[in-house]
Formats: C-alpha cells, sequence, structure tokens
C-alpha cells in the first residue's frame, strides 16, 4: 500500500505557488497496475518523482513498504560526465550487486538500449529519447515491487517501442506499474486502475476506463 498523508507539493513562480498537491490524504492500493492521468503541467511526473524519492513533499509524507525503480522516461539521475557502461554500473554498486551480477546488468543494458557505441560516451552526448533507453533497461535488470514510467513507452521507432512494451509486459509478471501516459490504449492495455491528477488533487478509480472518462471530460 501507499499512503499519502496530508501532502503539500508547490514550485514557486513568479505568479506566487504553483500547486501540484495540496492537503492530500490518499492510498494507493497495493497489487494493482495504476494509470496515471492529467492535464500538462497537473503534477503527474512531479507524483512520480516524489515515489521514487527524487523529488519530497513541502509539507506531509509519503509512506510504503514498497519498493520503487527510479522513474523511467524522465531521465535524471545520470551522471553527464560518465559513460552509460559507467553509469549503469554505478546504480549497480550503489544497489549491492555482485561483480558478476554488474556484468550481467552492463551486458543486458547495452543490449536492450541498442545504444551502440554510444553506450561507452558520456550521458551528456545523449539526446533524451537515449536517456530513456538506457533508464529503461537498466530498471528492467533489477526487481521492484513497483515500476515508475512516465511515457517511456513512446520512445524509439515502432519496433522498438514493440520491445520495449513486450519487455514491459514480461517485467510486470512479477511486479506492478505505475505509468504516466497519454496514450489511452496502452494504458487499457497494461493498467486496471486509474488516477486522475486534476485541480491539485487525486481521484482514484477502480476502473480504468472510468478515470480515462474523467480525463476526456476535463478535456473537453
Amino acid at each position: 500500500m501507499i499512503e499519502l498523508r496530508n501532502v503539500t507539493k508547490y514550485f514557486r513562480t513568479t505568479k506566487g505557488k504553483k500547486y501540484i498537491l495540496k492537503n492530500s490524504t490518499f492510498t494507493i492500493p497495493s497489487d494493482h497496475n495504476v494509470g496515471i492521468l492529467g492535464r500538462n503541467g497537473a503534477g503527474k511526473s512531479t507524483l512520480m518523482r516524489m515515489l521514487g524519492k527524487i523529488e519530497f513533499p513541502n509539507k506531509g509524507e509519503i509512506v510504503s513498504d514498497k519498493s520503487f525503480s527510479w522513474p523511467m522516461g524522465l531521465g535524471g539521475g545520470f551522471q553527464g560526465n560518465m559513460t552509460g557502461r559507467s553509469n549503469v554500473k554505478f546504480v549497480c554498486r550503489i544497489y549491492g550487486k555482485s561483480s558478476k551480477e554488474i556484468e550481467e546488468s552492463i551486458a543486458f543494458v547495452k543490449k536492450f538500449s541498442e545504444l551502440g557505441d554510444y553506450f561507452e560516451m558520456p550521458i551528456k552526448t545523449y539526446s533524451s529519447g537515449m536517456k530513456s533507453r538506457l533508464t529503461f533497461g537498466l530498471s528492467l535488470a533489477f526487481d521492484f515491487d513497483y515500476l515508475l514510467i512516465d511515457e517511456t513507452l513512446s520512445v524509439g521507432d515502432a519496433r522498438f517501442r514493440k520491445k520495449s512494451k513486450e519487455a514491459l509486459m514480461k517485467k510486470i509478471e512479477t511486479c506492478n506499474v505505475l505509468l504516466v501516459s497519454h496514450d489511452m490504449g496502452t494504458l487499457r492495455t497494461i493498467c486496471d486502475v486509474g488516477i486522475v491528477s486534476h485541480e491539485a488533487k487525486l481521484h482514484y478509480f477502480d476502473d480504468i476506463n472510468d478515470a480515462i472518462k474523467m480525463y476526456d471530460d476535463i478535456n473537453i
């Protein structure tokens, strides 16, 4: 179970505070694949970063006994001056993988990401799509209770998107996913429940189709 306890998150702008969540107490149930919807700027990616502990609430707390991947698709967290290989090795060490496991993970991520020679080049030379490929492959090399995915499946050509989706479907046989996407077909395929972020509040639906309906109504 994932609990938001009186969570407030805002950013300061020239026009004052921009609230993403305001005094929000909310429970995301376990053992579900969750689709997260909302208009641009509604705070979907910020919610993902808070779950992945890249950002934190201004007030309140998020509590869970589950493990979360880093947000796949956001492209943050890498060291720009280090190569793709070095970044993968560094993350593996942080998570306590053995030398053999590290080499296996490096080989897997290099093959999956299809970065070729760029895998041996600094991350700062990567496009956003290349970073997303590396992030996606790296996340698949670990076991988490939840994969956090922010539009990653839209990266690359049709063949790579197909491969990524197939890999994700295999992975979520043993874990769950929190997915931000504007692709309603993908949400319906992968997710069973949904959350809509709107006007600094989260709205939960037991059926992903009901969440999509609210999202459609918001955009009329």
